[in-house]
């Protein structure tokens, strides 16, 4: 008696979470990793001080999620020095960044250095928050939520002030994305044809 032939299906793992395979085998984080870094993301840099200091985090999980209340959500890893005071902090900033932001994005993303040191890049809001008033836009708003989500936390926000640098009615820059480990930038010649 001959065996079936294999199901050539079985050789990758499913994305098919009703199937048997899938529900077993789970994903590793090195396939997480690998399925997210070809999915791009807008770079923001988030601020925050509870009181012991400033810090801040480059992040590429800022979504809108309401207009009404104004809503969004980001993700704050547990490995992030920035996590404790952002887990403690009432209040944030979260920068959307322009392509002509990427030094912005790059400082609050290197480890080991003080992102507060040059005075003369960022501020203190009335309210006592710690912005950046070079980029092309920030948020300033009241954390709402915040849920554990393995060894992540989701912070819900909701929106108190906004800013836009170069004013409402200026044309946009071209957003900073990130993906597959690169920074790239998004305009005219990124755009498809239809």
């Amino acid at each position: 008696m001959t065996a079936p032939a294999a199901d050539p299906a079985s050789r990758h793992r499913s994305s098919d979470p009703t199937t048997p395979a899938a529900a077993l085998s789970g994903v590793t984080a090195d396939e997480f990793k690998a399925v997210f870094r070809g999915h791009p993301g807008g770079v923001a840099v988030i601020t925050a001080d509870d009181g012991t200091g400033p810090v801040a985090l480059t992040a590429t999980s800022v979504a809108s999620v309401s207009v009404e209340p104004p809503l969004l959500i980001f993700s704050l890893s547990s490995l992030s020095s920035a996590a404790p005071v952002l887990a403690a902090a009432d209040t944030v900033v979260v920068h959307l960044l322009d392509a002509a932001d990427l030094p912005l994005a790059e400082l609050a993303s290197t480890s080991g250095v003080d992102r507060f040191a040059d005075r003369t890049i960022w501020t203190r809001l009335a309210t006592g928050e710690p912005v950046f008033p070079g980029a092309r836009s920030w948020i300033r708003g009241r954390v709402v939520n915040r849920m554990a989500a393995g060894g992540s936390t989701i912070v819900a926000v909701q929106a108190l002030q906004v800013s836009i640098a170069r004013g409402e009615d200026a044309p946009a820059g071209e957003p900073l994305v990130y993906h597959n480990r690169t920074w790239h930038r998004l305009g005219d010649h990124s755009r498809i044809a239809r």
